[in-house]
Formats: structure tokens, C-alpha cells, sequence
């Protein structure tokens, strides 16, 4: 069977692999998103943090011998604490200052990570194997789908529509809303407002450390991984919408199927797809697709 001329079987293996792609530009726009929407900061350290948590797991089986589903968990947390460790000593100073500061200081901050990872494994890249419980590919007759990239986008999806639940549907969320809004209000009610803060910021780069795990057995893990892929994000970023949770999860998983469409009908063009759609939605909403007008 073909489809403008192409086989089935070849596009719907383009289409898997843009929702590949798209889980994690979800997942990374999602940790801005939030980082942004809750702490009003540009984290343009988030590649690196997202290379970072690749790099943790490979060591983690590479140097201890845990299992993938050990740094699966064990990685996010580490990269957390880590972020932890930046908010604490470095962004909480800049909350009040122009978005300029933080962006500079989290660019400084990828130059610093991606050199010591360069310093101690070079450029090139780190083999990551599949684990065994997802190794092989299941035949669904139109097309053969690894088994592997279809976790992927399964777990991607639990993520984002779990952390979306938790900010915009539970007490929780609202907390955390109105701690950006009016925190000495919320700390009037026995709230830890700046706690809270950390504890965000935490979770945010966490996400770019469990995405950098999923791509891990992808992609090559070396110190540049992070470097190419976040200029597509920021772009998936400011399509949805600045600081909007579905609209970053939304828009992710949509341009990587756009994405990986235009593999197939116009390979040439995929590359530059995502920035000709920012271009067109900017002229036409300026705040993004789910962002609200000032």
C-alpha cells in the first residue's frame, strides 16, 4: 500500500520516530514550561541538564552496575539535586532582576557542564544498549515498531499528563500558582514559599534528566547531545506558549510528527519545519497557540 506515492510501512516508521522525537521535546519544553511559568526564569541550561542525565545513567551501569530501570529512576533524582544545588546558590538572586541575568547565568552554566563531560570523555559517543525487557520489535502487519521507542512515548506521555494534572488540577498546583503570584500571601497561610520554589526548580531540570535517560539508548550519549536539541525546544516553547504546561506538551508531540512527515515528503526541509511554524504562529498570535495575551 502507498500513500502519495510512498510506502505505508516507511511513513508510519516516520511517524513513530517523530513521536519519538516529539516525547522528548514534550518532556523538555514541559520542564521550561514550568520552570518558567512558576519561577519566571529562562533556563537555557535545560540541554545540558537533559545530556547530564543521559551521562548519569550510562555511568551508573557503566561504573556500579545498576540495572536501566534503577537509573531510570536514580538519574532524574540526581540531576534534581543538582538543580537544587543551582537554585540555592545562583538563580534565587536573579528572581528579581531582568530575565536577561538568568538566561546568562544558566548559558554559563551548560558551557560549564558541557566542558567537564568533554574533559573526561571527549566528543565522542558513549554505547548505551536497550534493556533486555525492551530489546526487539513487535510486527503490527503495516509496520514493525520497536518495542523500545513505543515505551518511550508511552512513559513520556504518563509524565506529562501526570505533571499537568498535578499543577493545574490538585491543591497542590494551586499552591504553587499563587506562590508565584502573591507569596507573601501564601506565607501567611504557614506555606514555604521559597522551599516550594527549590522544590520546583528541582523538578523541572528532573524532567530534562528522565527525558536524557529515554534517549539515552536512542541516541549517542556524548557531551553535545543536549546542544542541537535545545534550540528546537525553546522554539517548541515559544509556539505553545511561554510558561503554558499542555501547550508545551501538546506542541512537542505535534512538531515531531510534523517533523517526521516531512522526513519522508521533503527531507531537505526538516530541519528548518519547526522554525518556519514559530515564524507563521508568531505572526498570527504572538503569544503562542495556548498562551495568554498581556
Amino acid at each position: 500500500m502507498e500513500i502519495f506515492g510512498y510506502p505505508l510501512p516507511m511513513i508510519m516508521s516516520q511517524l513513530m520516530l517523530g513521536l519519538v522525537n516529539g516525547s522528548f521535546y514534550a518532556m523538555l519544553s514541559l520542564g521550561l514550561a514550568v520552570i518558567f511559568g512558576l519561577l519566571n526564569v529562562i533556563n537555557f541550561s535545560h540541554g545540558a541538564l537533559y545530556m547530564m542525565g543521559a551521562f548519569v545513567a550510562w555511568m551508573g551501569m557503566a561504573y556500579l552496575g545498576l540495572n536501566y530501570w534503577v537509573m531510570l529512576v536514580l538519574a532524574p533524582l540526581i540531576v534534581g539535586v543538582f538543580g537544587i544545588v543551582i537554585e540555592k546558590t545562583m538563580l534565587r538572586w536573579l528572581y528579581k532582576l531582568d530575565h536577561l541575568y538568568g538566561l546568562l547565568l544558566t548559558f554559563g552554566i551548560t558551557l560549564l557542564v558541557e566542558g567537564v563531560f568533554r574533559s573526561f570523555y571527549g566528543v565522542s559517543g558513549q554505547p548505551f544498549q536497550v534493556p533486555e525487557a525492551l530489546a526487539g520489535a513487535t510486527d503490527l502487519g503495516f509496520m514493525v515498531l520497536p518495542n523500545y521507542r513505543a515505551w518511550v512515548v508511552v512513559a513520556s506521555l504518563a509524565v506529562c499528563l501526570s505533571t499537568w494534572f498535578v499543577i493545574e488540577k490538585t491543591k497542590l498546583g494551586a499552591y504553587l500558582r499563587a506562590g508565584t503570584e502573591n507569596p507573601k500571601l501564601v506565607e501567611a497561610f504557614g506555606i514555604n514559599v521559597p522551599l516550594m520554589v527549590t522544590l520546583t526548580y528541582g523538578f523541572g531540570v528532573a524532567l530534562a534528566g528522565f527525558a536524557g535517560v529515554l534517549a539515552a539508548p536512542v541516541i549517542q550519549v556524548q557531551p553535545l547531545m543536549g546542544q542541537n536539541l535545545i534550540i528546537v525546544v525553546f522554539a517548541v516553547v515559544v509556539i505553545g506558549g511561554m510558561g503554558s504546561i499542555m501547550g508545551s506538551i501538546l506542541t512537542g508531540l505535534g512538531l515531531g510528527v510534523i517533523e517526521g512527515l516531512t522526513k519522508v515528503f521533503y527531507p531537505e526541509f526538516s530541519s528548518t519545519v519547526v522554525f518556519l511554524v514559530m515564524v507563521i504562529v508568531l505572526l498570527i498570535r504572538p503569544a503562542g497557540l495556548f498562551g495568554k495575551e498581556k
